[in-house]
């Protein structure tokens, strides 16, 4: 919240988050931190994806992920239980996608490791032609 004294008079101002989202690593560390918080939380989820949308242009975002623009500003709002659907074409409107990641006992991410098939080996021969 910001405060401006005025005649001896405090005056205090609403902090609102997509003033503060000015580039694409901004609302990266923004996303990813509101994921940690909450991962499970679909409103809270969208509310922060509307936090972002306000940092852009709504109406450009109605038009491109082909939500009614009302459902859309419900939606943002955190209000009834947004379908996977539409989070996920909001998502991509907006740059980034859903995706699932592993998980630990305590919810901490785990590296995914690559495997190879068992006879195989990761690096191939090329043949040149003559």
């Amino acid at each position: 919240m910001r405060q401006t004294v005025m005649n001896n008079k405090v005056q205090l101002h609403d902090w609102d988050a997509a003033e503060h989202l000015r580039d694409e690593e901004d609302i990266a560390f923004f996303i990813e931190a509101a994921l940690e918080e909450a991962p499970d939380d679909s409103a809270f989820i969208a509310s922060v994806l509307g936090i972002v949308a306000r940092a852009r242009n709504i109406s450009d975002l109605a038009r491109s992920t082909g939500i009614a623009r009302e459902t859309l500003y419900k939606m943002l709002r955190g209000e009834g239980n947004p379908t996977m659907g539409n989070l996920s074409k909001l998502a991509r409107s907006l740059g980034f996608r859903l995706s699932l990641v592993p998980v630990d006992s305590n919810g901490k991410p785990i590296k995914a490791k690559s495997k190879t098939k068992p006879g195989k080996t990761t690096s191939k021969k090329v043949k040149k032609v003559a």
